[in-house]
C-alpha cells in the first residue's frame, strides 16, 4: 500500500523537475532559479534605481529571480510593500527562514558581533576581481582577532564563488605583521592557505596600496572600517564619489554559526552595483556558501584556529576578588550608539555589572549596545558616567 505523504513528495519533485525543464527550454539556461530579495527603501538614488538593478541582473542571468521588498515601484518586478526598514528586515528574515528567498540584499543590517561582510571589487589596472575581507560588521572587538577571522571569511567566500585555492594577502595597516604570524601558524599546523606577494620589489605577503590597484591577490585582509573605505573608493572613483557605479557591493555576512545569506549594499550604490550584488549573491548561493562555511569552520578548528585566536587577545591583569552579578536574559530592542568598537565589550560589562542585561551588535552606522526599552535611559546614564558615550 502506497504512503500518501510519499506520493505527495514524488509529485512535488516531478512538478519541480518539469518546471525547471520548461524554464531551461524557454531561457536556454539550466539549473534551479535562485530567488534574491532586495530591500529598496533608503537609497540615495531612489527606489527606482534599486529596481533597475534588479531588472539588469535578471536580464543578464535568467536563473535569477528578484523580489523587491519596500516601496512601490514601476519595474514590473514582484514587490512586497512595507512602509519602513524595520518591517522590510522582518519580512526578508521571515522569507529567508521559510525558504521563499535564497538570499537577500539590504542597505544596512545589525549583524551580531562575530559576523562581517566580504566585499568584492574590480581593480582599476586590469579588471581583476578581488575580495575585500571585510567591509562592514565586526568579526571581533580585538583588531588582531578580527583580521585573523576575516582572512578565513574571505577564503570561505572566494571558495563559494569557485576559486578553489584563493591567494591571500594582508593590507599594510596596524596589526598586519601580527596577523601574518597568526595565519602562518595556522598554515604550519596543516591548514591550506595560499599566500600571495606584493608586486613591489621587496615582495612579501603584506600588501601596499599599489597592490590593490593591480589586483595582486584574490583576497585582501584588513579590518572592516578600512575595508569599508576601500570598497567605497573602488566603487565610486570614476563618478566623483557620490554614486557607486562599479563592483559587487559589500558582500555576504559571514560568521561561524550565522546561517542567513544576507548581503549588503550602500545607500550610494547605483543600479550597476546593485545588479552586481545580485549576481554575487547568485554565485554564493550556487556555490553553497553556508555549506562551505561550515566545512571550513571544521577544517580550521582541526588546525588550532581557536587557540591561535585566543592567543591574539590582549594580555590583562585580573583585579581579582569581585564576582559579577548574574543578570537574567531579556528581549533587547533599544539601541545605544556612539561607542568605539574597541570599547564595546567593556561597555557591555559595565552595564551588566549594574544589573541590566545588554548585548553588543553592529548597526548601520557602527557599533551598538542593545538593551530593553525600559532600561535604555538608565543604561545610557551608566555609559555616560563611565565615559563611553557623550
Amino acid at each position: 500500500m502506497s504512503n500518501p505523504s510519499n506520493n505527495s513528495l514524488v509529485k512535488s519533485m516531478i512538478g519541480e523537475t518539469f518546471l525547471s525543464l520548461a524554464n531551461a527550454l524557454e531561457t536556454g539556461q539550466f539549473g534551479k532559479k535562485v530567488v534574491v530579495g532586495i530591500t529598496n527603501r533608503g537609497s540615495e538614488h531612489g527606489a527606482e534605481a534599486v529596481s533597475l538593478g534588479g531588472v539588469i541582473a535578471m536580464s543578464k542571468n535568467k536563473n535569477v529571480e528578484v523580489v523587491l521588498i519596500g516601496e512601490k515601484n514601476s519595474s514590473g518586478l514582484k514587490t512586497i510593500e512595507t512602509d519602513c526598514d524595520e518591517k522590510a528586515h522582518k519580512m526578508m528574515e521571515e522569507m529567508l527562514k521559510k525558504g521563499e528567498l535564497d538570499a537577500c540584499i539590504t542597505m544596512h543590517y545589525p549583524f551580531p558581533i562575530g559576523v562581517s561582510t566580504v566585499g568584492r571589487v574590480i581593480s582599476q589596472a586590469n579588471g581583476k576581481e578581488t575580495f575585500i575581507a571585510t567591509t562592514t560588521g565586526t568579526s571581533a572587538t580585538v583588531r588582531e582577532q578580527a583580521m585573523f577571522k576575516n582572512a578565513v571569511y574571505g577564503i570561505i567566500t572566494a571558495k563559494a564563488c569557485g576559486i578553489e585555492e584563493p591567494i591571500v594577502g594582508i593590507l599594510n595597516i596596524d596589526s598586519a605583521r601580527t596577523v601574518e604570524r597568526a595565519l602562518k601558524d595556522l598554515a604550519s599546523n596543516g591548514y591550506n592557505i595560499k599566500f600571495g606577494a606584493s608586486n613591489r620589489a621587496d615582495g612579501g605577503v603584506v600588501l601596499r596600496g599599489n597592490d590593490l590597484i593591480t589586483g595582486a591577490v584574490d583576497i585582501v585582509v584588513c579590518d572592516s572600517l578600512t575595508g569599508n573605505i576601500l570598497i567605497k573608493m573602488f566603487s565610486s572613483f570614476n563618478s566623483g564619489g557620490s554614486y557607486e557605479a562599479i563592483g559587487y557591493g559589500y558582500g555576504p555576512g559571514i560568521g561561524f554559526g550565522f546561517t542567513m545569506p544576507i548581503f549588503i549594499i550602500s545607500r550610494a550604490s547605483g543600479s550597476n552595483v546593485i545588479a552586481g550584488a545580485i549576481e554575487y549573491a547568485y554565485q554564493c548561493i550556487n556555490g553553497n556558501i553556508i555549506t562551505v562555511m561550515n566545512k571550513e569552520e571544521e577544517e580550521v578548528k582541526k588546525y588550532g584556529f581557536d587557540s591561535i585566536l585566543e592567543s591574539l587577545k590582549p594580555k590583562t591583569v585580573s583585579a581579582g576578588g569581585e564576582s559579577k552579578p548574574k543578570v537574567e536574559k531579556e528581549v533587547v530592542t533599544a539601541q545605544i550608539s556612539g561607542i568605539e568598537v574597541m570599547d564595546l565589550d567593556s561597555a557591555v560589562d559595565l552595564i551588566m555589572g549594574s544589573g541590566i542585561y545588554a548585548e553588543s551588535g553592529m548597526g548601520c552606522t557602527g557599533p551598538i549596545i542593545l538593551v530593553s526599552e525600559k532600561n535604555k535611559e538608565n543604561a545610557e546614564s551608566i555609559l555616560k558616567k563611565g565615559g563611553f558615550i557623550s
